[in-house]
């Protein structure tokens, strides 16, 4: 017979295709029961619901999908945990970001709306809705010519997915839309806003995808160089910003009905996937970098330096841990890239052979470009399928293998693309250091961990030893986290990921033969990346814009 334990929290984790809650024990860190909700729409990429055709390049999302989270995976994990309301003392949430959408005073999307249903610009704006670059390339160019202080805290360059772009975008393209929206508002915060009842910010989402620093956002007198109509947009986002780890609210009457949760648990400060992943991965020490790897990648450090690095995402005071530096780069494509080369390049037999063994295809080609040496394939890419986040920051920028001969074989693509997306993350790594902010360890985290294979790529790329977040739930761990130190069981965010954070230490470590053969093979990779990136040829923006035009 178990006993219940003394408290648990809840951590709920809105990801970008479906949304999961995770049940803790707060004393120890134990996971006690999950479950997961699929969102009934994913990604809207091609069409609205009602039938509306979408642009090249855009993502959006239904809140609705995002309530029904808290819906069915609340009360299923409490169930799995075999739990009950009144032991939970406290629920928070992560999402992806910048997923940001326009609502009204009361929180109200205005997609929900009559008469705004079928206008794009209406719904939520998933993460890589990248249809902004022009919009991104204006904020940094007029950045640049006025002298913008807080553009060197981005790298120089400002994000298509961030919510300025976005939102001059929603202005330049929808005015009546932009007009009607009282709130521009991440998913991060909607979504505790929906517990709670009552509005409330984050200075994550604030600081890395709003470009709030030291205390403000960009002046009027920047944003009407942008437009004339632009000036006032940051009222429909100021609002005072809490503390990460403090609690922003109560659970609402209509919320625990919603989530089968007592009214007046305390609910947390939102906060954006990767970054509360810290927290369960042990990695707030300086100098500790943290890769979330899915279908992106989200690289996280801390650190007590604060320094200018080309292409970083951001860096932002007390944006992952009070009292430090956080920094933030990226790849915009990852698991996406894998799963596109098994959509493309595997034939029939392949998937054949995969259903005779009883694998996926995914396994059979890691399988078959694991027996390969370094090298051996003869080919090289660039692991921009979905753009480049970092270090270049240009979603317009596209894939490339180099290499392709008649008798290239499918895992030979899958090794290439593989060892690309390591290349990609070198070069972050290497930026970083070559910016005066040493990375002491790195730690990975994600759903892609279950790949040994690619693991031990990014260990033998990167020439050091990579940790592991011992949990397969890092974003759900960490909210609920987070939520313990909402709750007061924990005095701080340090104390309570050490209590309940997972971490294994060298959990793969490089082969020197295997490192030694990656270094030629990378310094080639840095020649296409910088002739493709910066300047040395612009055919992967003429080709896009052939694409928009058709």
């Amino acid at each position: 017979m178990t006993t219940d334990p003394p408290s648990v929290t809840v951590g709920v984790d809105f990801g970008t295709l479906s949304g999961r809650a995770l049940v803790v024990d707060t004393a120890d860190g134990r996971e006690l029961g999950s479950a997961v909700h699929e969102y009934t729409h994913g990604v809207v990429d091609e069409a609205l619901p009602g039938g509306a055709a979408l642009p090249p390049d855009w993502a959006l999302q239904i809140p609705q999908d995002w309530r029904d989270v808290l819906r069915f995976a609340v009360p299923r994990a409490l169930e799995a945990a075999g739990v009950r309301p009144r032991q939970v003392v406290g629920i928070a949430t992560d999402f992806t970001a910048c997923t940001v959408l326009p609502a009204t005073w009361d929180g109200t999307p205005l997609c929900e709306l009559p008469g705004y249903r079928d206008r794009p610009h209406a719904y939520p704006k998933l993460w890589r809705h990248h249809a902004a670059q022009p919009e991104a390339d204006l904020i940094v160019r007029r950045a640049e010519e006025s002298g913008q202080a807080w553009l060197a805290r981005y790298g120089g360059r400002i994000s298509s997915e961030w919510q300025y772009a976005k939102a001059l975008q929603v202005l330049r393209e929808d005015r009546a839309v932009y007009d009607a929206a009282d709130r521009w508002i991440e998913a991060a915060d909607w979504i505790v806003w929906q517990l709670t009842g009552e509005e409330n910010r984050n200075p994550c989402t604030a600081g890395y995808k709003g470009v709030h620093q030291d205390g403000r956002y960009p002046d009027a007198a920047f944003l009407a160089s942008l437009d004339p109509d632009f000036a006032g947009f940051t009222a429909k986002l100021d609002h005072p910003l809490s503390a990460l780890g403090a609690p922003a609210g109560k659970l609402s009457a209509a919320a625990a009905a919603l989530t089968g949760l007592r009214e007046g648990t305390v609910v947390a400060v939102g906060n954006v996937d990767a970054h509360v992943t810290s927290a369960a991965a042990q990695a707030l020490d300086p100098g500790h970098m943290l890769a979330i790897m899915g279908t992106s990648t989200c690289h996280i450090m801390n650190s007590d330096v604060l320094a200018e690095v080309p292409g970083m995402c951001g860096v932002v005071r007390d944006g992952v841990v009070p009292g430090l530096w956080g920094y933030e780069a990226g790849q915009s494509g990852v698991g996406d890239i894998f799963a596109w080369a098994v959509r493309t390049a595997a034939p029939h037999a392949y998937a054949a052979e995969a259903r005779g063994r009883g694998i996926s295809v995914h396994e059979l080609l890691t399988e078959k470009a694991a027996a390969q040496p370094v090298g051996g394939h003869g080919l090289l890419a660039l692991d921009w399928h979905s753009g480049n986040r970092s270090v270049l920051v240009d979603h317009h920028l596209s894939g490339l293998i180099v290499g392709l001969t008649l008798d290239t074989r499918p895992e030979d693509v899958y090794r290439a693309l593989v060892e690309a997306t390591a290349f990609g993350t070198r070069t972050i790594v290497e930026a970083f250091e070559q910016a005066g902010v040493p990375v002491t360890d790195f730690t990975a985290a994600g759903g892609l961990l279950r790949n040994r294979f690619l693991m031990q790529t990014y260990s033998d790329v990167l020439n050091r030893p990579v940790n592991v977040l011992a949990s397969e739930q890092g974003p759900a761990l960490g909210a609920a986290i987070h939520a313990a130190v909402a709750a007061g069981v924990h005095p701080d965010i340090r104390a309570a990921s050490a209590a309940m954070g997972r971490l294994q230490r060298h959990a793969f470590t490089p082969d020197p033969a295997r490192a030694a053969a990656y270094e030629p093979l990378f310094a080639e990779y840095r020649a296409l990346h910088d002739h493709f990136g910066r300047g040395g040829s612009d055919v992967m923006h003429r080709l896009r814009a052939l694409r928009a035009a058709t």
